[in-house]
């Protein structure tokens, strides 16, 4: 890890810590287990103000690439949850993928629970919007 925890911005921590309290992680599959866990390293996380955000973290808006050991790479938005969609890669934060990659920098290699099972993905790239997510949404 290349900080010494996740980095998330201070408003997007918000609207993050809102989003996780209403989402529920009762469930047993990779969703529930990954909500679980990313509450977990938010209690551990660096919270920055915007103007310290490192360029190479991602956070809501940030268009990501990501390689997994088996050989697959994927390139996604992160996205707020209704705002997801599959067909234009636009992944929400509340999937096992959004939740394993919040706060993580380029080149960080995280271990994590999704769907098909437990798999290592390396961030490859970060790219950052010219305009983050509107810290006034009401949830």
């Amino acid at each position: 890890m290349k900080y010494e925890g996740i980095v998330i911005e201070k408003k997007e921590f918000v609207i993050l810590k809102r989003l996780l309290n209403t989402a529920g992680y009762g469930q047993e599959d990779a969703r529930g287990k990954s909500i679980y866990r990313l509450k977990q390293e938010l209690t551990t996380a660096l919270v920055y103000s915007e103007e310290f955000m490192p360029e190479d973290v991602i956070r809501f808006n940030s268009v990501i690439t990501v390689a997994s050991t088996d050989g697959w790479q994927k390139q996604f938005t992160l996205v707020m949850p209704s705002d997801g969609d599959f067909k234009t890669n636009k992944v929400s934060i509340l999937t096992p993928m959004g939740a394993a990659v919040i706060g993580y920098a380029k080149g960080d290699i995280i271990d994590w629970e999704f769907p098909g099972g437990s798999k290592q993905i390396t961030i490859t790239e970060v790219k950052q919007p010219s305009g983050f997510i509107d810290a006034n949404i009401i949830l």
